[in-house]
């Protein structure tokens, strides 16, 4: 359930000119960018920081093998756990004494780029928080080696599509005779924060549904329980992955790339699905071409609804008040005779003290009379509580909303940064009902809660009353989203004591705290649900396969690993070009889902069909495909992949030359 990312380009050879990769930036995703290309792919890696120390190892100085040692060891002692010793990645995977070369620099200026090699490098990507300080970079980069593939991460997406084109023209002007399509020099802008957000959003979801829908291509996943006995279970299109054998047990595994045997097994085959009793899976539901995108919920627009300017006590005495007046009018006209609609004016009258005394008139006309008077009483207090609502409505139209009385199932979200405020959209997308909390009122997420009509509570969450404020007893889900790990524990683990059944996500950073969060929390509530997701973790596959010359299509998260799909061209890859569908299937590597039979001349660059279909030319995805298929040159499948395997792939390509 990913969010969008740029077209998927058709897949060009790799540049004669590719040397070793560099990133640059300040946070977790380019650290673990940097493990990501080293040791799932191979590259050799320069990783540019900002000098000082590193966040997660005061003690170490941002210098030296030390440094190294602090930034990498855990992270990639994980990945070389599992599955390291195989050795499909080729044999220079631990090779040198630091794997990552790693500078200090505190911008990312001429001298900096100078000294990482960029002139000579393969791929550059830039991944600062800060968007003004990556496209100064990019320019520059640019600049020095027209040549050289960009990655740059943004959040503004409309200001990235510009940017793409910008210095893709940028390389050609510094270059002339430059071939973009053999030397590869790309520009690929992508958010962090729009790559999680689909997975982080789907955490809130009762039905465990993963839908990914980028490209024109829809995949909907699914997680399922364990069948009863005697019960066979639903494999779906096919099975993408089996759960932890341990997922009821508070002292099992927690899901991660370290969990061995017991942990999820991702791409298992039908021997080990059949073997896997007792085991939660995740089945493939549908592959299909994504129809237009239906209209989105509206959340306001720019005019004030009714209910909006005047409060629900009010419409209702409004209501009252004329009740009154038309069983007045009703009675006049009966008790003495007189026209309905005449009757009803002078009821009018009476109500506004423009009428005469009713002297000598009926009793009951006097009576009613009496009562109109009443009635416009009544009537005088109640327009200017109503004038007084809608200019107060008016006056505040922009300010934030509170919580409304008697709201339940909704989702409580910590925290507005560029995380959450694209969670948020995400939500309500999806039409679930959000309250978001927020200590920052000049937050990059509030104008976005403004116009969506959201309802924010403003208030640190670790003080007590803020949750209650938030209805967090009667929310269905708790997504603490916020850059503090120790603020999003404390929210879970309070919000757990007023509710126990509360599901919980977490975002976290450290994966061993995670890991302790994740078992402490099953143990303490085992019926409870409880995910803990790091945002590096869930962008970095997409920067550094992006680093690689491509794009994937989504990711969704599996407990705490991470499955790739993304659409590859079945030419140059040793491992598909010529195989069956069934002898192309890796366990635990990747899997073909389905075949794109549009004509390789009427492709477009993302997955959507042309409009009409012929006989003699189909089109669209083939998903349903014979185990016997042959995959041809020519053809363009969708497969699912791990991280590994989807590197396994790209690296056996691209070292084969052209024309071998």
């Amino acid at each position: 359930m990913l969010d969008r990312v740029p077209p998927l380009p058709q897949q060009p050879q790799r540049s004669p000119f590719s040397g070793h990769m560099v990133v640059c930036g300040d946070d977790a995703l380019a650290r673990r960018l940097a493990v990501e290309l080293r040791y799932v792919y191979g590259e050799r890696v320069t990783l540019v920081l900002p000098p000082g120390r590193d966040a997660r190892a005061p003690e170490l100085p941002l210098t030296g093998r030390g440094l190294a040692s602090a930034l990498f060891g855990r992270m990639s002692s994980a990945m070389t756990r599992n599955g390291g010793g195989s050795g499909s990645l080729g044999d220079d995977t631990n090779a040198g004494v630091d794997p990552v070369r790693v500078l200090a620099a505190a911008e990312p200026s001429d001298e900096a780029f100078e000294e990482a090699g960029v002139a000579s490098a393969a791929a550059l990507a830039l991944v600062y928080d800060d968007d003004e300080r990556n496209i100064r970079a990019a320019l520059t980069a640019r600049r020095l080696n027209p040549r050289l593939r960009l990655v740059i991460r943004l959040y503004n997406r409309k200001l990235g599509q510009h940017l793409e084109t910008l210095l893709d023209q940028a390389a050609a002007v510094a270059a002339p005779g430059l071939d973009r399509a053999a030397l590869d020099a790309s520009t690929t802008v992508l958010s962090d924060a729009d790559t999680a957000a689909p997975a982080l959003a789907a955490t809130v979801l009762t039905g465990s549904s993963k839908v990914i829908q980028a490209e024109g291509l829809l995949l909907r996943a699914a997680e399922r329980t364990p069948p009863g006995g005697g019960q066979i279970a639903d494999p779906g299109l096919c099975t993408l992955a089996l759960l932890s054998s341990t997922t009821h047990d508070p002292a099992g595994t927690e899901g991660s790339d370290s969990s061995g045997d017991e942990g999820p097994q991702l791409l298992p085959d039908q021997r080990q699905v059949a073997a896997a009793t007792g085991r939660g899976t995740v089945v493939l539901e549908a592959v299909s071409q994504a129809g237009p995108a239906g209209p989105t919920p509206r959340m306001g627009g720019r005019g004030a609804p009714l209910g909006q300017v005047f409060s629900r006590r009010l419409r209702w005495s409004a209501l009252g008040v004329g009740l009154a007046v038309l069983g007045l009018a009703i009675a006049s006209s009966i008790t003495t005779g007189d026209d309905p609609v005449h009757a009803t004016y002078l009821t009018l009258l009476d109500l506004f003290a423009m009428g005469d005394p009713a002297i000598g008139e009926k009793t009951a006309r006097q009576i009613i009379q009496i009562l109109s008077g009443v009635a416009g009483l009544m009537l005088l207090p109640l327009l200017v509580a109503g004038v007084l609502e809608a200019f107060g409505s008016l006056r505040t139209a922009s300010s934030l909303r509170r919580p409304p009385r008697g709201l339940s199932g909704h989702v409580v979200l910590l925290g507005l940064g560029k995380i959450g405020t694209r969670v948020l959209v995400r939500l309500r997308e999806l039409g679930i009902p959000v309250v978001c909390v927020e200590d920052d009122p000049d937050a990059r997420g509030i104008p976005v809660a403004r116009r969506l009509h959201v309802p924010v509570v403003l208030g640190d969450v670790t003080q007590e009353g803020v949750l209650e404020a938030a209805k967090i007893q009667r929310s269905r889900a708790l997504l603490a989203l916020t850059s503090a790990d120790t603020t999003n524990l404390e929210a879970a683990l309070y919000a757990r004591s007023v509710k126990p059944d509360l599901r919980v996500a977490l975002r976290l950073y450290d994966d061993e705290f995670a890991t302790a969060v994740y078992r402490t929390l099953r143990t303490a509530h085992p019926q409870a649900v409880t995910r803990s997701r790091s945002v590096s973790h869930l962008a970095a596959p997409a920067f550094a396969v992006a680093m690689m010359g491509r794009q994937i299509l989504g990711a969704i998260p599996v407990e705490r690993k991470v499955m790739l799909f993304a659409a590859v061209e079945v030419a140059g890859h040793r491992q598909l070009e010529g195989h069956t569908v069934e002898q192309a299937f890796r366990a635990g590597a990747w899997r073909v889902l389905a075949l794109d039979a549009t004509p390789p001349g009427d492709r477009r660059p993302d997955l959507a069909a042309p409009p009409l279909a012929t006989p003699d030319h189909p089109s669209g995805l083939v998903w349903d495909l014979h185990p016997g298929y042959v995959l041809r040159p020519e053809d363009r499948v969708v497969i699912a992949a791990t991280r590994r395997g989807l590197a396994e792939l790209l690296r056996g390509r691209l070292r084969v030359s052209p024309g071998a």
